[in-house]
């Protein structure tokens, strides 16, 4: 069997958790099964992997030309080629050049943008473009069964086009601890990973931590990634009455997270929705106890093994907090039970399944 991926992702991320999943199927499927993957990323600008091509710098505004190159190019090349059994668009276009006689597969990563349409600009096209790929493929591969109801809901598709595979994680345990200039926190610390804005909820977490002078007095907020805090952020703090030594930006490589979730007391992860949801699963491998919401597919992903919360209630976060951070005998068991839990998200599970998806296609 010869699974071609598209340029897409390639294209647009340099890092990020959609490439890093690609990256792990092309490596992962020929080592499990021995079938041929390939990715068509003519030009590309990712870390992970390096796609037959080239690789150039990011810039901004860079995606949509360096995509339509791309295009371009697999119309030339890729759109004839009949030895390809599988194509699996990485993310989603109008635009596609799939090769003759190949099954189409598209990746559904969350429904954020049909749920939260007030977090996004009037001019996006996402729902619709993502519409125009799902209607066109073979099979659609959603990442938890949490979207795989959204999508189903939203789009007239027969259930049995729709399948669930769990992803995977690969952020390993640091060997090596964070020196004084890395580490700018002078206490424990509760740590906030990724983006802040609308859905993810930051705000909600700002107001549980301002409502409780336990949590004040005895740790900082370290946000790692979702780049500077915003002066809309720190207005908020400061209308909160936190000071501002309290909310610490830290971002860094895979290295520096690892070692930031190992040394957090908690992960807090307050996000209204999520597809997924790798930071759980990240905190869960470095020993760091989760506190995270019990909406969309957040639950699905940490079972038992995290403290839930309503994320639109401020005092239920910051009582969800307070239990584990407060109490000793509760971290070492969310801990332990993370532990447990992250066996069932390996990215050779991840592939074994995707691999599994090709073949039922292929077989229908």
């Amino acid at each position: 069997m010869k699974i071609l991926y598209d340029h897409q992702i390639f294209s647009r991320q340099s890092y990020g958790g959609v490439s890093r999943y690609f990256h792990e199927m092309a490596e992962r499927i020929p080592a499990i099964s021995g079938d041929d993957v390939q990715v068509f990323a003519p030009l590309s600008v990712n870390r992970y992997a390096q796609p037959r091509g080239l690789r150039v710098k990011k810039f901004k505004g860079g995606a949509p030309l360096l995509g339509l190159v791309n295009v371009a190019l697999g119309k030339a090349i890729i759109s004839r080629r009949t030895d390809v059994s599988i194509f699996h668009e990485t993310y989603y276009s109008r635009l596609n050049y799939s090769p003759k006689n190949a099954r189409r597969v598209v990746t559904v990563y969350d429904m954020i943008h049909e749920l939260f349409p007030s977090s996004f600009s009037k001019y996006d096209q996402t729902r619709d473009v993502k519409l125009q790929a799902v209607k066109r493929a073979d099979h659609i591969i959603c990442i938890s069964e949490s979207t795989r109801r959204d999508l189903l809901q939203y789009a007239d598709l027969p259930e049995s086009k729709v399948s669930v595979v769990h992803l995977g994680h690969s952020l390993a345990t640091p060997s090596f601890k964070v020196t004084p200039d890395q580490d700018p926190s002078t206490s424990p610390y509760l740590l906030y990973v990724g983006q802040r804005g609308g859905y993810k909820n930051f705000d909600g977490f700002l107001h549980a931590y301002a409502a409780s002078a336990a949590l004040q007095e005895h740790f900082a907020i370290v946000c790692f990634g979702g780049g500077e805090l915003t002066h809309t952020e720190r207005a908020l703090a400061r209308s909160l009455n936190i000071s501002p030594a309290k909310i610490i930006h830290r971002s860094g490589d895979d290295a520096l997270l690892a070692q930031s979730y190992s040394s957090a007391a908690a992960l807090v992860y307050p996000s209204h929705y999520e597809g997924f949801g790798i930071p759980p699963i990240e905190a869960m491998s470095n020993g760091c106890p989760v506190v995270a919401s019990n909406t969309s597919s957040i639950p699905e992903v940490v079972g038992n093994a995290a403290e839930l919360f309503d994320p639109a209630d401020p005092h239920d976060i910051q009582k969800a907090i307070e239990r584990v951070v407060f109490s000793a005998e509760r971290s070492r068991q969310l801990a332990s039970m993370g532990h447990e839990r992250i066996k069932q998200f390996t990215w050779d599970a991840c592939a074994l399944g995707t691999l599994n998806v090709y073949r039922q296609i292929l077989e229908s």
